[in-house]
């Protein structure tokens, strides 16, 4: 977190930024009290999922790494199967929003301005324009970036990190936070591996292995459809994981709505 990109402060959490420093404090300390609250509010956030049987995935990577792709592929292939919502993270604009409209599916876009990640404060202010009621599952397309992402819990039960074959193989080595993360990672846009022979799958993988990690690794295309039903299968697994069974939460539901208010 630093000043110079600004992404200490969040149009989530700036309330509490600019709030008196009282006696006795340091910038060290209001920072470390911002993330302690980052992780209060992701923990309302997954308790209120779950009480709405609402599995919620978290999606990292670099800008262009074709996340908005895959999801609009992922929502084509599920359609009628489970009912999806997405949240979108980017600077400015809507337009990716506005594709994931286009495919019939809600989604709620979060402009962060200078944050260049998206936190706790400001998913729980999008939950709450939505229905979870009428979900099953929730994509959250992070900013593009390769540091900040991952240092914030947002109330996710897992996080994607995507790797484009348009990037260098030596990513995972370069940005190891991310990726060790990553309960998946995939390897993204491998319809144009014939074009990248500067890139290899192989040694992308042996970078992700040698962060003394061993999530699952799908390469695929969301043009082509290379690899999305491994995808898919992967995505079915997290949902037989993570929803809770009916009545799970029922007896924590007074105190974990009592965090909010």
């Amino acid at each position: 977190m630093c000043d110079t990109c600004g992404c200490n402060i969040t149009p989530g959490n700036r309330h509490l930024a600019e709030q008196p420093i009282a006696q006795g404090e340091t910038a060290v300390s209001v920072l470390q009290g911002l993330l302690s609250e980052n992780d209060r509010i992701a923990m309302h956030n997954r308790e209120h999922l779950g009480r709405h049987g609402v599995v919620a995935l978290n999606l990292m990577s670099s800008p262009g790494s074709g996340k908005t792709a895959l999801l609009e592929r992922t929502i084509e292939a599920l359609a009628g199967r489970w009912r999806i919502a997405v949240i979108e993270g980017d600077l400015e604009t809507e337009n990716d929003a506005q594709r994931i409209r286009a495919k019939g599916v809600e989604a709620i876009q979060i402009t962060t301005g200078t944050a260049c990640h998206l936190d706790a404060h400001m998913v729980h202010q999008a939950l709450h324009q939505l229905d979870l009621a009428q979900l099953d599952l929730l994509f959250i397309e992070n900013v593009g970036n390769l540091v900040c992402p991952a240092s914030f819990d947002l109330g996710q039960h897992a996080n994607i990190t995507l790797l484009s074959v348009t990037e260098g193989d030596d990513k995972p080595a370069k940005y190891p936070v991310i990726f060790r993360a990553a309960e998946l990672v995939l390897l993204s846009k491998s319809d144009l591996l014939p074009y990248m022979e500067e890139f290899s799958p192989a040694r992308a993988r042996q970078a992700v292995r040698q962060l003394a990690i061993d999530p699952p690794i799908i390469q695929l295309s969301a043009k082509n459809g290379d690899g999305i039903d491994d995808w898919l299968d992967w995505l079915e697994g997290q949902m037989r994981q993570h929803r809770p069974a009916p009545g799970q939460f029922r007896a924590i539901a007074t105190s974990a709505s009592s965090i909010l208010k």
